[in-house]
């Protein structure tokens, strides 16, 4: 007599692996959208669309760090206190009126620009107001001060000339600070996708509503929704659709016209209301629908007309994830982003686990400390594709290889954060 399997995802035929999928879309997927230009409170999280230029140097001038005072470095008395005149002040915005001569120092206020100096002589070096005393307008201070100490030196951030953004970067406040600091107050970005979501399920309802039995709330529609808005799409909600081929094949349609881009979860398996594969085969096409890859395997892609659809699997789990292995990538390309280099990280596991040879699976964990300041992962106690509170409980994920059968406790293994895949 043969044996049931237990394993969901070991039915018949090829299963398409994860980078061969990706290196296939990569090839044939280009960005879809135009660009927009945009003031910088409304770049965050957008993609840009043009090569930025230093248009100046940032600082525009030598100035100082530090609240202290301005002096020439040769000045200093090597081994022994220095004692030197104050006799005159800068401050950020009113530089001081003349040129600051041998001798003599300059009590200075941060971001001050360095006095000149004569004969195309300026004094570069500050010390600390800490470090110095103040008696009858004499300063002193000990040995030890350093040559440029404390002086921010002219184009020592940013030259004029220098690229500084590139495009199809993301941007996130620290590139938005970038482009201030030369005075951009607007930049040139990819407008936003436009993308459709619905679910597909007549036991799928609205939270709030009243549950029959079998029913379930819909809640891959807002994981999704809120991933979307974090990969930088603006987001229509469809709502939720029934196991109906008319149906599904009219919201389809309309949507093809209408959006850049449709995401469905559910329907995209074997069974005999599994319409939403059926429905894009027969009105679009289907590049592929099974991935090896667990938590996920009924992942489709296809097109609509001109619009590209990822329809992801129904269970929580197997949708957040394989959103941000499969549909985020191909986003950020029809987006005009540049490749992201995903950064893992190795860490101890600390758990033993089996998986299948050919597959590519993600483990639910949380990274904690072990007694010796090492970095461990630890596994959520279940591993169902519908149990989303492991993914409250994760902050990223263990990647298995297709080559890798079994992993023991203390292990070397690889860890994605939940920071590199968009959470």
């Amino acid at each position: 007599m043969a044996q049931l399997t237990d394993d969901c995802f070991a039915f018949g035929g090829n299963l398409t692996k994860v980078d061969d999928a990706l290196s296939q879309l990569q090839s044939i997927l280009t960005p879809i959208v135009n660009s927009e230009k945009v003031s910088l409170e409304r770049a965050l999280n957008r993609i840009l669309a043009e090569n930025v230029v230093a248009s100046k140097n940032v600082p525009a001038d030598n100035n100082s760090a530090v609240d202290g005072f301005s002096v020439y470095f040769d000045d200093v008395e090597l081994g022994t206190e220095t004692r030197l005149p104050v006799s005159g002040r800068a401050i950020a915005g009113i530089p001081l009126d003349r040129p600051q001569n041998r001798g003599e120092a300059i009590q200075i206020l941060t971001g001050a620009v360095m006095p000149n100096g004569p004969d195309n002589m300026r004094p570069d070096t500050v010390v600390m107001k800490e470090d110095c005393a103040i008696d009858n307008g004499i300063v002193s201070f000990a040995a030890g001060i350093l040559r440029g100490s404390n002086c921010r030196l002219m184009g020592e951030d940013v030259k004029l000339g220098q690229p500084i953004l590139k495009e199809g970067c993301w941007l996130r406040p620290q590139e938005i600070g970038l482009a201030a600091s030369i005075g951009r107050s607007q930049l040139l970005v990819m407008r936003q996708l436009k993308v459709a979501i619905f679910s597909t399920g007549n036991e799928v309802l609205e939270p709030g509503s009243q549950l029959f039995p079998g029913a379930i709330y819909d809640s891959n529609r807002f994981t999704l929704m809120h991933q979307l808005k974090s990969a930088g799409c603006r987001v229509k909600d469809l709502g939720i659709l029934l196991d109906d081929p008319n149906i599904l094949s009219n919201a389809l349609a309309s949507a093809a016209d209408d959006y850049d881009l449709i995401i469905t979860s559910g329907g995209v398996s074997t069974g005999d209301e599994d319409h939403v594969r059926k429905v894009v085969e027969k009105e679009g096409s289907l590049y592929f629908w099974r991935l090896a890859i667990k938590p996920g395997r009924p992942v489709a892609l296809g097109q609509l007309k001109d619009t590209p659809f990822i329809g992801l699997p129904g269970n929580p789990v197997a949708a957040m994830i394989t959103f941000m292995q499969i549909a985020r990538p191909i986003i950020l390309k029809l987006a005009g982003a540049n490749d992201p280099v995903r950064k893992s990280f190795l860490v101890q596991s600390g758990f033993d686990y089996k998986k299948k040879l050919d597959r590519r699976e993600y483990v639910r964990v949380q990274i904690k400390t072990d007694e010796y300041g090492k970095l461990v992962a630890e596994k959520y106690e279940r591993d169902g594709a519908g149990i989303l509170s492991s993914m409250v409980f994760a902050d990223g994920l263990v990647e298995l290889s297709e080559d890798i059968l079994c992993i023991e406790k203390g292990d070397i293994v690889n860890y994605l954060p939940f920071s590199e895949l968009g959470l």
